[in-house]
């Protein structure tokens, strides 16, 4: 009986749901703060490796919806360029994180853009996944603050 109840302990244990951790809102802290260091020397590429890199991606901005990596990559470049002369200095509070599931999170955040004729601020929320590569984000729907 004693190897039976072994099988079923662990067995049970296999089929515990994964869940959030700690260690997960770190490595989205980690995303973020990635993201920001990126803009912050002008490496747009490095910025974007917090996307996933995926035509599902959706970026909602000034009543627009833009869908794939690729057509978010070009609008940022378009309105931003990619060099750290025109991309200005981008800070990011994170106000709030709530998981959705264990590999699933939506990410409350304030953002704020200067040194640039750019320059402004906000708020997005963030929807990141956990993949195979990590978390990622996977939608973004970001807006700007009404002007004073």
């Amino acid at each position: 009986m004693r190897t039976a109840a072994v099988v079923l302990a662990a067995l049970a244990a296999c089929s515990t749901p994964p869940t959030f951790t700690v260690a997960d809102r770190a490595a989205i802290h980690a995303v973020l703060a990635a993201q920001e260091d990126a803009w912050n020397r002008g490496d747009l590429d490095g910025f974007m490796a917090g996307y996933a890199h995926t035509p599902d991606l959706v970026f909602t901005s000034g009543g627009r919806i833009r869908r794939g990596w690729q057509e978010t990559h070009d609008k940022y470049r378009a309105r931003y360029g990619s060099d750290r002369s025109t991309m200005g200095h981008l800070a990011f509070e994170i106000l709030d994180l709530q998981p959705v599931g264990a590999d699933g999170a939506v990410v409350l955040c304030r953002w704020r853009l200067t040194a640039t004729p750019e320059a402004g601020g906000g708020v997005f929320t963030l929807v990141l996944a956990r993949g195979s590569d990590g978390w990622r984000v996977i939608h973004d729907h970001t807006s700007v603050d009404p002007a004073p």
